[in-house]
């Protein structure tokens, strides 16, 4: 059996094929590269059964991720995250099958560890000593960690407005740690040069391949935690939209593998701030690529990404499965992080709380209906977002003095 049945890459919109064994990029016509399996000859040896003795990490699909040699595997033991019935929640907003996948319970604290461990994994098989990428703040923070697992030397630029816990888990791995007084988009240009200049690798959104294939682990895992039953709806909050991509690259997999029926696949929904709606400005207008959002601003930092370089993929993955693309608004983001936290006791990070804004949203509209089983993607744990939540003016007490109720 091999640890991995990866065979190589391919471009998927010119469909050019490039090596996996040595370092590749973007295709030459400028699209990010996929990766692709021999998933006919995989299904001889790798199948559901036999994953019930595997660990609960997302290497548990090793044969459908791209390292060749186990060896050169880095990771921390991410992955099989919470899967969890919210159910004061789904009767508040009439969606009873409601669920969260909380990517929030996994080290570093975010669902970017996902990309770092597959992404880092293979940077370390293809011999790469030095990696430089812009980020918004939690992939930075797990590429930072990672790298110093593997023994690679990161340099991480980030806006200065991104959050602070994030600059510091660069800091405290060692990380190589700029600023940027502008957004991820100014960061790109500045990793770009360095790039350019010192031809070091570029772990910049989808300009590598591999950190697509860790975040398609989440809805292999979305799909055997469901016991292979396909759910409806997933709504994703889509900066990048690299987890929209993988997810759908994943159900489009294990269709492939025989592990799910081919008749049915979950419509997929990509989740916007108001202040940075690109994507569903696109898929509004019936486009396959988006434009440049000018003044992005949000509270949800993470998907302030004013235009993805997978755009098209994101939009592929959407209409493909009938899915649809919302933008909410900052007071939606906020009153459904309390909400969560008050009917479920989970505090969540506003972008996680985005997607739970739409449903409710889609829900009021029809577009969700009363029966059908909802996932929302939480991306990261409220607690690295201390700023969003208010708790000034509260009751100073004196030492002894009793509180009235």
């Amino acid at each position: 059996m091999s640890f991995s049945y990866l065979t190589h890459l391919e471009c998927p919109k010119c469909h050019e094929e490039y090596s996996p064994d040595e370092v590749q990029q973007l295709c030459h016509c400028g699209s990010p590269l996929l990766v692709r399996y021999n998933l006919e000859e995989a299904k001889a040896n790798f199948t559901k059964e036999t994953l019930a003795s595997r660990e609960n990490s997302l290497w548990r699909y090793h044969e459908v991720l791209p390292v060749k040699n186990p060896g050169n595997v880095v990771t921390l033991g991410e992955g099989m995250t919470p899967f969890v019935q919210m159910e004061k929640l789904g009767q508040h907003i009439d969606v009873p099958n409601l669920f969260i996948k909380d990517e929030g319970i996994i080290p570093t604290g975010s669902f970017k560890t996902r990309g770092a461990s597959v992404g880092i994994s293979k940077a370390k098989e293809i011999g790469v000593k030095q990696l430089a990428m812009p980020t918004n703040g939690n992939a930075g923070a797990a590429w930072a960690l990672y790298s110093a697992r593997a023994g690679i030397k990161a340099t991480i630029v980030m806006p200065v407005d991104a959050p602070t816990i994030t600059r510091k888990e660069v800091a405290v791995s060692g990380g190589d740690l700029h600023l940027v007084n502008g957004l991820i988009s100014d960061a790109g240009k500045i990793v770009g040069q360095l790039v350019k200049e010192q031809g070091i690798y570029d772990a910049s959104t989808l300009k590598e391949p591999y950190r697509i294939e860790g975040k398609k682990t989440m809805g292999y895992e979305i799909l055997e935690q469901m016991n292979w039953e396909v759910p409806d709806v997933i709504l994703y909050p889509t900066g990048g939209g690299v987890g929209l991509i993988g997810i759908y690259k994943a159900i489009l997999e294990l269709r492939e593998l025989g592990w799910i029926k081919d008749d049915k696949l979950p419509r997929l929904v990509a989740v916007q701030a108001e202040g940075c709606a690109p994507i569903v400005k696109a898929w509004e207008e019936g486009k396959t690529e988006s434009e440049f959002w000018e003044n992005s601003e949000t509270s949800a930092f993470g998907i302030n990404v004013p235009k993805a370089l997978g755009d098209f993929l994101v939009l592929e993955g959407i209409y493909a499965t009938n899915g649809c693309a919302i933008a909410v608004s900052e007071n939606d983001i906020t009153a459904a992080q309390k909400e969560i936290a008050r009917f479920e006791g989970n505090f969540i990070c506003p972008e996680g709380a985005a997607t739970f804004a739409a449903a409710r949203i889609l829900r009021e509209k029809d577009w969700i209906k009363a029966d059908e089983t909802v996932i929302c993607l939480n991306t990261g744990a409220g607690i690295k977002y201390p700023e969003t939540v208010d708790i000034e003016n509260l009751p100073l007490l004196q030492p002894g003095e009793a509180i009235k109720n």
